[in-house]
């Protein structure tokens, strides 16, 4: 077995609002670098953590954690829509691995993914289809969230899956990182956006268009007196990102849900796939190397946008 690690911020507004061009194009080159390095990896399965966004999971049943045996992309914010090559013997294999390491963990035969499981696919792979890949969704954005110690428990015990196969292995964790889109909140909802909340599968495409619009349109005023959306917080992100590169996972046991949503942004906790991502890298190869490729925080795509990468130490 042999791994590699890449996290990655994504962000629905990539392509619709974008900031000066000379932003863009750092971001292109790091993520031109990234693939490269994947391609040269060319991994045999692709293990996935990624949030949803009120796409494929609702709150008629919100899971913690999810790994898909089958999976199809619902095209947001201009991504590819289609199915995902879901690695379905290994992902249930996996479950039953998890399942017997006392981490619970719901099991979908039929998963709706969105922009983040699908555009970090996209951008280092070029396809949805090009690895076989196991996505394991992690709740992120409808609260309330398993503490994070029992997110890094989920990547320990994934990564001593991982360690028992005889593959190259690509593990990858998107979101984050600083960052609060106008994601709704189900407690005091009105009653449409409650309904819309609980199960609000399929949506039409003009709901699907308004709701683009409404996130372009808080890109926009992002990080401005007109925006009444928490800020970035550059601060944050660095912190958490030396946190990563030093190897001190367990530290984020004492992290607090709502210190962080309240310092950082709501939708920060997307850094949850990260910290399950290094937790499986620490965990199959005993300790990892771990650099810094790119951070910046970026307002037009409401992100605190970093890259990192890591291989066994």
């Amino acid at each position: 077995m042999t791994i590699m690690l890449k996290c990655l911020s994504h962000t629905p507004l990539r392509g619709l609002n974008d900031p000066a061009p000379e932003v863009t194009a750092e971001v292109d080159a790091v993520l031109a670098r990234a693939r490269a390095e994947v391609e040269a990896f060319d991994p045999e399965l692709i293990v996935i953590f990624a949030p949803d966004h009120y796409n494929g999971l609702f709150y008629d049943l919100m899971p913690p954690f999810v790994i898909a045996t089958a999976a199809e992309s619902v095209g947001d914010y201009m991504t590819l829509h289609g199915p995902l090559s879901v690695a379905r013997d290994l992902a249930l294999d996996l479950t039953r691995f998890v399942l017997d390491h006392d981490v619970d963990v719901s099991l979908s035969h039929r998963l709706q993914v969105d922009h983040g499981c699908t555009q970090t696919l996209e951008e280092l792979t070029g396809s949805l289809t090009r690895y076989p890949v196991i996505p394991i969704i992690i709740n992120s954005v409808a609260p309330p969230f398993a503490p994070y110690r029992r997110v890094r428990r989920l990547g320990e015990v994934v990564g001593q899956f991982i360690a028992t196969l005889d593959k190259r292995v690509l593990v990858v964790g998107t979101g984050g990182l600083s960052h609060e889109p106008p994601v709704p909140l189900l407690e005091g909802a009105p009653e449409a956006i409650g309904e819309f909340l609980i199960c609000g599968r399929n949506p039409t495409p003009e709901a699907r268009a308004a709701r683009q619009e409404r996130t372009i349109a808080a890109g926009k005023i992002y990080g401005t007196d007109l925006s009444a959306q928490t800020p970035l917080n550059a601060e944050w992100d660095q912190a958490f990102i030396d946190l990563l590169l030093g190897g001190k996972l367990d530290a984020v046991d004492d992290f607090s849900i709502e210190d962080i949503s309240k310092e950082a942004g709501r939708s920060t906790h997307e850094v949850r796939t990260w910290v399950a991502a290094f937790a499986a890298l620490a965990a199959a190869r005993n300790g990892y190397t771990a650099r810094r490729d790119y951070y910046r925080p970026i307002n037009e795509w409401i992100a605190g946008y970093g890259v990192m990468s890591a291989e066994p130490r």
